[in-house]
């Protein structure tokens, strides 16, 4: 995440001590305190549990939804601002990371879709 143990403390509105205490395992963070450093992009689940966070694990519909993977403010925004748009706008949104990855990658063909997703 590119953090000093200061920047990550005050992320999860602790203290430097506090943090160091929770890296020695001295103590336990409480739940506000993995809210808020998932808030700031860590991936809590991997924190827990050493097991990595499933990007799209969740349906729209189902609770948690609208948690966000991603682990940057620019993913987030990204994701907020997909989740916001109507379906045009999302299909737009789709088409241009679609080209942006084929130019990434040197690919001339489309890159394969799982429904109306590029993947």
């Amino acid at each position: 995440m590119g953090m000093t143990q200061d920047g990550f403390a005050a992320a999860g509105a602790v203290g430097k001590r506090a943090l160091i205490h929770y890296e020695k395992a001295e103590r336990s963070p409480d739940a506000a305190f993995l809210a808020a450093i998932a808030a700031a992009g860590a991936d809590v689940l991997y924190i827990l549990t050493g097991q990595r966070a499933r990007m799209g694990a969740l349906k729209a519909t189902e609770p948690g939804a609208g948690y966000s993977f991603a682990r940057t403010p620019r993913e987030r925004a990204l994701l907020d601002n997909y989740r916001a748009s109507p379906d045009a706008g999302r299909r737009v949104i789709e088409g241009a990371a679609t080209l942006a990855a084929q130019s990434a990658t040197g690919k001339d063909k489309p890159l394969k879709k799982r429904g109306n997703q590029a993947t």
